[in-house]
Formats: structure tokens, sequence, C-alpha cells
């Protein structure tokens, strides 16, 4: 069975990460904030190797964070 919070952290940084790109005024705070969320929640029912991409997800929100300032 997949773990549903897993694949919803993975939707958030991906939906960030794509109006990140588009343009940063397409992007806001709330945007990554509900990424992060999504990814804490995640880490309560994952895997070690989930919590590893996880860790990786958390990192590709990061720079896309930093490519927008």
């Amino acid at each position: 069975m997949e773990n549903s919070l897993f694949n919803n952290a993975k939707k958030a940084v991906s939906r960030f990460t794509q109006k990140n790109r588009e343009g940063a005024h397409a992007t806001n705070q709330q945007d990554m904030q509900a990424a992060k969320q999504a990814i804490q929640s995640a880490y309560s029912q994952c895997s070690q190797e989930e919590k590893q991409q996880l860790q990786q997800l958390e990192q590709q929100l990061d720079a896309e964070h930093q490519n927008m300032r």
C-alpha cells in the first residue's frame, strides 16, 4: 500500500517547484508552508527509504525557495 502522506508531500513540493519555475510571482509563502507541512506529516508514517526521499524533497524545496529571492 502506498503511503498517501508521502505522495501528498511529493505532490506539494512538485506544485511549489512548478509555480516557482513559472515565475516567482506565482509562488507564495503559503505554497511553501503547505509543502513543508506535507513533508513533516509524511515523516510520521514512512519507511526509512521514504524518509531519505523526504529529506531530498526538503533540500529541493529550500533550494527553490532560495532561487525565489
